[in-house]
Formats: structure tokens, C-alpha cells, sequence
């Protein structure tokens, strides 16, 4: 017998992956819009120097302008349809520095056609390629972000060759000798055939680190994102899980605020219930009867205690044990306490069954025990035992419902008063209540 190996999880099943791509749509979206108000800049910046100026601009610009504006807009258009393609961002980041390094190697500078095209690289820049880069960087995609800055060093480097090889002279910076003065410097510097291989290492080296952090930054921001959307995932499941014991606001509050499951002592009151004559009632019937009838009947006493605050702390087979006041805070635990045991009284003769109930207020130990694999929530301490021997009393003096002095002085009226009552395991008798 052969087993297989677990599937390899996909890109699609990571968690949020799917909002991922949505913000990598959206990100491409919002840099078309940038991209467009960039090229109306352009626009406006050749159209302006043309009308104040007099400079009349190579009315190829505008062509230009005019098709990239018209490109972008298209790619827009098709991002999220079922005609994009993952190659497009690609091609039209690889246009767009193209389009603007070979504006350098072929736009003449001059009308006159008198101006050496290298002057291009001196007056204007590299700066004009960063916002590709920057714009790159909404995508949220590091490979969208490193393809654009290798796309644009590799169009500056080309357009700059190009240029370079129609000139008859060149000069650089290692046609200075050691120790040349000012004169050398500016005649070398100056000249129309200084080429600065120099510069244009220092321009692409700078370029390329501000790309590589680009992509880390975005590479980072992926993953936090990815954290944000796990670590919610996690928190709706516990709290759905908890929500079968406690309200979703109640099972919120415990994940918002990790440190009520820390053992600590609070102040809390206790409620233990036992089904009287259980064993009884099970006798004759069959086991599967008896289940379901069991479990609907908690169900509904968990459902009230919810309704006061309470946790179910754990089911005891045809009982259970519930505290007010850990790990949820509460005012006044005693009155829920109070409050849930009328209801539990109320379910009880709906579903045609006796209960009993112990009620005790004090300090309790809380917290989550277990191992680093499984861990419970529990309350212990010499309140969490009175509850439970009330509830065992309350069979001997026929009570429905007994609670200490504790519990009994936020009670109200009508409270009937066993003295010097006998509690196993309890040292000194005491006086317990009961309602009338």
C-alpha cells in the first residue's frame, strides 16, 4: 500500500492571495493614472515652452506623447478582463524606457541640427526614467519593479552607445592627467565631445540600487500583508470556534486582549449545574436517544449563559461549570451568576428535566493549562469547590438552587437561609441560600 505525498500547497491557496492580485490590479491601474498625468505634464511643459518661449519642440514629441498616452489607456482598459495577459505590464514598462531612452539618442537637441546629440545626456538626465521605476512599485509586484530598473539601465546604456558611436572624438574623465588643474578640467569637462563614461556608471549604479530597495520594500510589504491576512484568518476562526460557547462579542474581546487566558487570580462568581436523576432517566433508554436529548438540552444552557457573560468552562458528562467575571470582565459576576441560574431553571422545565445548581463568589485561580500541543481554559480555588458542594447539597435539602453568602447578598429578597450547613471538604459549617 502506497501513500502519496500532501499536495504542495498553490500560489492561489495561500491566504489572501486572491486580494493580493486584486491590489496588484488596482496598483496597475493607479500608475496608468499617474503614467497619463505624467505625459500631460509633458505636454503641457513642450506646449508651454513653445508658446511663451518661441522654441518651436520636433512635432514628433507630440506623436509620441500622444501614442504612450494612447497605449496606457488601452492597457488599462484591459486589466482584469479575460483579454489581459501577465506579458503586458512588461511590455509596456520595456516601451515606456524605450520610448523615452531613445528620445535621448535620436530627438535632436537643436532645430539646427548643429548641437552634438551627447549634450542630451548632460543637459537633461537619467532622473527623467526614476518615476518608471517609482510607478512600478504600486503594482506591488518586486518583479514588475527589478524588470522595469534592468529595462531602463539597459535602454540609457544603449541610447548612450548609440550616440557614442556616431561621434568622430571622444573624451572622458580618463583623458585628465594626475594632478590637471582648472583649465584641463573645464576644457575636458566642456567640450562637445566629453562623453562621461564615468557619469553614466555612477548614474546606472545608483539607479540600480534604488530599484533593488524598491523591490525589497514592496517584497516586505507583500509579506506583511500576507501576516495581516493569516493572522485575521486565524482570529475568525478561534473566534467562530469560541462562538459556540460565547457570543462572537464576547469571543472577540478574548482574542483582542490574549492576556486574560494568563493564569491570574479575579474576582469571580462560579455556577455548577448537574442534571438530578440522570442516571434514571438513562436506564431503558437507548444510548443514541439519550445523546441527543443531552446535547440539546447543554446546548441551550450554554446559550443562556452566553447571554449573561458567562463561559462555559467545561461539560461534566450530564452537568457542567460556567464562571462570570473570568476571562470576560464583568461589573457584577454574582448578579449574572444570578440571572443565568433563573434561566438554566427556565430551560430545564422546557426540556422536561430537574436541575440542581451551586453558586459561589470569590477569588479564583484562571488561566489556560495543558501542554505546548493542547491547551484548556480552567478556574480552580476553594470558591470554584464551594460551588460545586452547594450543588451536591442542594440534592440533601431538596433545593434547586443554593448559593453562599457571597453570592446571596446580590440576591435581593426572598432568599430562604440554611445555617450552619455541612460542606464536604470545607472545614467550618457556613450558612447557604436558597431561592424561596
Amino acid at each position: 500500500m502506497t501513500t502519496s505525498a500532501p499536495a504542495k500547497p498553490t500560489k492561489a491557496s495561500l491566504p489572501g492571495e486572491d486580494r493580493l492580485e486584486q491590489a496588484e490590479r488596482r496598483g496597475l491601474r493607479l500608475a496608468i493614472i499617474c503614467r497619463t498625468i505624467a505625459v500631460g505634464a509633458a505636454f503641457l511643459w513642450v506646449g508651454g515652452t513653445w508658446a511663451f518661449t518661441g522654441f518651436y519642440p520636433n512635432p514628433w514629441i507630440f506623436v509620441g506623447l500622444g501614442a504612450f498616452t494612447a497605449i496606457g489607456i488601452g492597457h488599462a482598459s484591459l486589466i482584469g478582463t479575460r483579454f489581459d495577459r501577465w506579458w503586458m505590464k512588461y511590455a509596456i514598462y520595456l516601451l515606456d524606457a524605450i520610448g523615452i531612452c531613445m528620445t535621448f539618442a535620436f530627438f535632436p537637441i537643436s532645430r539646427s541640427g548643429d548641437v552634438p546629440q551627447i549634450l542630451a545626456f548632460r543637459a537633461y538626465g537619467i532622473y527623467y526614467l526614476f518615476p518608471l521605476v517609482a510607478m512600478a512599485t504600486l503594482s506591488l509586484s518586486p518583479r514588475l519593479v527589478l524588470w522595469t530598473g534592468a529595462a531602463v539601465v539597459a535602454g540609457w546604456w544603449t541610447a548612450f552607445l548609440i550616440v557614442v558611436s556616431g561621434m568622430e572624438r571622444t573624451l572622458s574623465w580618463g583623458d585628465l592627467t594626475p594632478g590637471a588643474g582648472y583649465d584641463a578640467y573645464v576644457g575636458v569637462f566642456l567640450s562637445p565631445d566629453f562623453i562621461g563614461n564615468g557619469n553614466r556608471v555612477e548614474e546606472t549604479g545608483f539607479l540600480f540600487i534604488a530599484t533593488g530597495i524598491l523591490a525589497l520594500a514592496v517584497v516586505r510589504a507583500r509579506r506583511v500583508f500576507r501576516a495581516q491576512v493569516t493572522a485575521q484568518a486565524e482570529r475568525e476562526q478561534v473566534a467562530a470556534t469560541l462562538g459556540r460557547y460565547v457570543p462572537e462579542a464576547v469571543a472577540r474581546r478574548l482574542i483582542d486582549d490574549p492576556a486574560a487566558l494568563t493564569p491570574q487570580e479575579r474576582h469571580a462568581a462560579i455556577l455548577v449545574m448537574d442534571i438530578a436523576g440522570f442516571t434514571a432517566y438513562s436506564a431503558g433508554r437507548a444510548p443514541g436517544e439519550v445523546i441527543d436529548r443531552l446535547n440539546g438540552f447543554l446546548a441551550g444552557c450554554a446559550e443562556v449563559i452566553s447571554r449573561h457573560d458567562g463561559v462555559v468552562i467545561q461539560f461534566t458528562g450530564d452537568g457542567l461549570m460556567a464562571s462570570f467575571g473570568t476571562p470576560i470582565d464583568s461589573d457584577a459576576p454574582e448578579r449574572e451568576a444570578i440571572a443565568a441560574s433563573r434561566g438554566l431553571l427556565d430551560e430545564a422545565e422546557a426540556a422536561g428535566f430537574s436541575i440542581r445548581i451551586g453558586l459561589a463568589a470569590g477569588t479564583v485561580a484562571s488561566g489556560s493549562i495543558g501542554s505546548s500541543n493542547r491547551q484548556a481554559f480552567t478556574v480552580y480555588g476553594d470558591t470554584v469547590n464551594r460551588a460545586a458542594r452547594l450543588e451536591a447539597r442542594g440534592k440533601v435539602l431538596g433545593k434547586a438552587m443554593l448559593m453562599d453568602a457571597a453570592v446571596a447578598g446580590h440576591a435581593g429578597e426572598g432568599l430562604e437561609r440554611f445555617e450552619g450547613q455541612e460542606l464536604k471538604g470545607l472545614a467550618d459549617r457556613v450558612d447557604v441560600f436558597a431561592l424561596g
